[in-house]
């Protein structure tokens, strides 16, 4: 090989060399979330802690609550209300006591009930406008979604804003929080599956600018399913269990008949209730979200050390009385106007559409 050719071939080496070299050149990483640690879980022990907060079969304390309307999410807005103190009081299997007040007077804002089958609504205060200071009345399982638009459209049509019309405690029922702090037990009645799941989130305990804001959590699922009659599963609730620095309760989905999330419930940090170890390791916080709706409220424990746990109450203490003398709304009666008014209405419409 001549000179020149091998002259040549180190240079094209040494070329070569260079750009393989500039390809693979080591950068700074970009920022990624870490991975927390995980630990591991047998499905049994998931089930007994579900069936561990089931221990709790009545209560009664009082809390802070926070209600937040979510009716004009679609717009980029959202109305969050100041908090208010409460008083709740559940016991098994669905009743419930729920006092709303304003904070430092104690002033009643809404009291409100359900035994479990129907619900009872007393909105005392309003804002000083009146006009939803009712005592309302229903089914805890009637879809009322037909009303709703019907009584939407009606302030379309009298000219009031669909802001106006939205009241925060409407659509606030008290059903919606039983489940939430009731966990119910499991059952040989369903059937249960795991499965597990990572999810991207913020660590509120570091700064918005600190790299180790942004972390990937494992959880644990476990899905709850009913039987059906011809033998088909359907998806009742699901259980999210935190895996990282042990397993903990950590959500709760409950499912309506299609499948859609009736209620999304967030169990905030643990702590002991009661001023006794027995009720050890419960939320001290609750958020219950209800997408359809449009809410979500959290509840926290004022006293955690004062919450009564066990003591049963008579099935009157979850029957309000209309003491008030307030308006009242009997929420079914109402179902069935609305009801007979489009079924009368139809035939209206299909004769007017055959002339034209």
């Amino acid at each position: 090989m001549k000179t020149w050719q091998r002259s040549l071939l180190i240079i094209l080496a040494a070329a070569i060399a260079a750009g393989v070299s500039g390809c693979i050149s080591v950068k700074s990483p970009d920022k990624a979330p870490r991975l927390l640690k995980i630990e591991d879980a047998a499905p049994k022990d998931l089930i007994n802690e579900v069936n561990r907060f089931a221990r709790v079969n009545a209560m009664r304390a009082k809390m802070y609550l926070k209600f937040e309307d979510n009716s004009f999410a679609e717009f980029g807005s959202k109305e969050v209300y100041r908090e208010a103190d409460g008083e709740i009081v559940v016991q098994r299997p669905a009743s419930i006591l729920m006092k709303v007040q304003v904070p430092v007077i104690k002033t009643d804002v809404a009291q409100m009930t359900s035994d479990g089958t129907k619900f009872r609504v007393a909105i005392l205060q309003d804002g000083g406008s009146g006009r939803y200071k009712k005592f309302v009345i229903g089914t805890n399982d009637a879809d009322y979604s037909t009303l709703q638009k019907s009584l939407k459209h009606a302030d379309l049509d009298n000219g009031n804003a669909v802001k106006e019309g939205v009241n925060a405690f409407s659509n606030l029922r008290p059903q919606h929080f039983t489940d939430a702090m009731l966990v119910r037990p499991t059952d040989a009645a369903h059937v249960y599956t795991t499965s597990t799941i990572f999810q991207t989130e913020e660590d509120l305990s570091q700064s918005k600018k600190s790299p180790l804001r942004m972390v990937i959590r494992g959880y644990y699922l476990l899905d709850e399913f009913g039987k059906g009659a011809d033998g088909s599963l359907k998806i009742e609730r699901r259980f999210w269990f935190d895996r990282v620095g042990g397993i903990r309760l950590a959500r709760q989905q409950i499912f309506d008949r299609v499948g859609e999330i009736e209620s999304d419930i967030v169990y905030g940090k643990e702590g002991k209730l009661t001023s006794t170890d027995e009720f050890s390791n419960l939320p001290l916080e609750i958020q219950v979200t209800r997408p359809k709706e449009k809410y979500s409220m959290r509840l926290t424990y004022q006293a955690p050390e004062d919450v009564k746990i066990g003591s049963q109450f008579p099935p009157s203490a979850f029957v309000l009385q209309n003491s008030w003398g307030l308006d009242e709304v009997d929420l079914d009666a109402k179902l069935r106007e609305v009801t007979a008014d489009l079924q009368d209405a139809r035939p209206a419409q299909k004769a007017s559409d055959e002339l034209h």
